[in-house]
């Protein structure tokens, strides 16, 4: 059996908030006045007969030295997902429940509005992408979180850099074993064209006035 499919403890508001004033050694109004709430909120929440707002619980454990938290079946501590999680241009949270990606990397499942930035993040809206990717890489802890490298921009000059880097080394395997062992102090000078052009399954292709024709295999 998996601590989730052990059966949830119900939470007894009445029992903790009794506790708590006794620990904060408060009187309901003291509380209460504490809380800038009315005394008889304080009294429906402790006799059963009415909720709290989960703010209210909140402070009110922290006047007693104590926090709410998450727990599983099993009693471990189970933090909540993180503040500083992707947002939507709008700044906006993405669903919970769903997973985000980068932008491009699929963007056969993302309508990008011309008239609109690209975001750096967006969703899989259907479950069955969502799931079939959690197949093959197991279930995210949490949504993306920002950092320097993940805008649309600099993940496409990423890839742009990657792609000249095996190039390059796709030349010079082929440039040694032409015979040519002495690979150091050559510098390609193949304009971004060539790299387009090259599919690096044979000898280099070069775009019309290349100036490196560097295909000596």
């Amino acid at each position: 059996m998996s601590a989730s499919d052990l059966p949830a403890t119900p939470f007894d508001v009445s029992g903790a908030m009794r506790r708590i004033r006794r620990l904060a050694d408060l009187s309901q109004r003291e509380l209460a006045d504490r809380l800038a709430v009315s005394k008889s909120l304080i009294a429906a929440a402790e006799s059963g007969a009415g909720g709290l707002d989960t703010r209210v619980l909140a402070r009110a454990a922290a006047l007693a030295g104590l926090r709410l938290s998450l727990l599983d079946g099993a009693g471990n501590q189970i933090d909540g997902m993180s503040p500083d999680a992707a947002r939507d241009l709008s700044g906006r949270r993405f669903p919970a429940h769903l997973d985000t990606l980068h932008s491009d990397d699929r963007w056969w499942r993302y309508e990008h509005r011309f008239d609109r930035p690209r975001p750096w993040f967006t969703f899989d809206r259907v479950r069955e992408g969502r799931d079939a990717g959690r197949r093959t890489g197991g279930t995210p802890e949490d949504h993306h979180v920002a950092r320097p490298g993940d805008s649309p921009q600099e993940r496409k000059e990423q890839r742009r850099r990657e792609a000249r880097r095996r190039a390059e080394e796709g030349r010079r395997r082929r440039l040694q074993a032409a015979g040519w062992q002495r690979w150091d102090g050559f510098v390609c000078s193949c304009p971004a064209r060539c790299d387009e052009l090259d599919d690096w399954s044979g000898k280099p292709v070069h775009a019309e006035g290349c100036p490196c024709l560097c295909d000596l295999a």
